[in-house]
This record gives C-alpha cells, structure tokens and sequence, in this order.
C-alpha cells in the first residue's frame, strides 16, 4: 500500500461535504489501506477521505484506550448519533485536539462525552459502536471531516482567533497545500 499526501487547510476537498461510498470494491478498499498507512505514518489516531484529496465518505481510526482495548476500522457512510456537549470551558490539558490537516497545532474544544457510530465497513456491511471519552471525540472529528469542518471551525472565539493567526504565520488556507507523513516534519 502507500503513504499518501495529507491536504492542509484551504484545500476546498477539506471545506465541502463528501460524496456517499457507491462502490464497494477495490478501489474503496486500496483507499482504506493507504489511508490507514497514511494514517500510521503521519501519525494520527484518525484519517478521513478528504484530508487524502479523495471527497467521500469515509474515515478510518486506529486507537486503544486505556483499558488495552484497540479500536481500528474504516468507517463508511458513516451516522453519528451524539450525547448533549457538556457546557463550560474546555480543558486545556483533558480537551485538546490536533488535527493532520492543521498540523502542529493544538486547541482544547469541547465536545460530546459519548457517541455512536453507524457505518458500513468494507464488505458492506453494517455495524455500530458506542463510544465515551476519547473514542467518541475521534468520531466526532473524522466525522466532522466528511461535512466539510475542520475543529479549528468548532473552537470558541479566543482559541479560533489563535487558530486562525497559526493558519496565517504559516501561510495556510490556500488551496494547493499537503504535506507527506514520513518524509515532511510535520505533525498534528
């Protein structure tokens, strides 16, 4: 498989909602395993479509928790149901995100403490988790991705003011602009 380039802000494939999966064959699956590549390489917990140029529904995620439990599948067509976001100020420490597509930076945002995922994997067929915590935070996230937001769109105004000045200082939010996990030192 293949490491591929990971799109940075301002891309318009990161700013627009993605496509509906219509084909489940090797197409799909090459995508999977080289966003799952991309994704171990960058590295990064989560990887949708649209940060790899491809504008459909699709993320993949690779995590354990701390009870040793590993997460990983490709998520396609994917549902989000969410619990009520909490109110009050993220936590710094506990809250903080980065994103691949922002690489390098980080900002608490606050967000549902539980979630549950719908989607199809790649045989086609249906399954569904319940997540908490970190889990359902990496959902929120990819998913995010697949109608054209990025965190940085969902932080309170102090800290997207601070996103966006990053954004700025290095030159991003133009269309063109990637990276390559493994081979740029970039990170997010």
């Amino acid at each position: 498989m293949a490491v591929l380039p990971i799109r940075i802000t301002g891309e318009p494939v990161l700013h627009s909602a993605a496509l509906p999966v219509t084909e489940f064959d090797d197409t799909l699956r090459t995508l999977v395993a080289d966003m799952f590549d991309t994704m171990k390489e960058a590295p990064g917990v989560g990887l949708a479509a649209p940060q790899v140029g491809v504008p459909l529904r699709v993320f993949v995620y690779d995590w354990t928790d701390d009870a040793g439990t590993a997460w990983r599948a490709a998520a396609i067509n994917p549902e989000l149901w969410l619990s009520p976001i909490p109110i009050g100020e993220p936590d710094e420490d506990a809250e903080s995100e980065g994103c691949l597509s922002i690489p390098g930076e980080r900002f608490p945002l606050r967000r549902a403490q539980l979630a549950t995922l719908r989607a199809f994997d790649l045989s086609g067929k249906r399954f569904e988790v319940k997540a908490s915590g970190w889990l359902a935070r990496i959902f929120q996230h990819e998913y995010d991705h697949l109608d054209g937001i990025l965190y940085a769109d969902r932080l309170a105004h102090d800290q997207y003011k601070a996103a966006a000045k990053a954004i700025r200082k290095n030159e991003w939010g133009v269309e063109g602009l990637s990276w390559m996990p493994g081979e740029d030192d970039l990170e997010g």
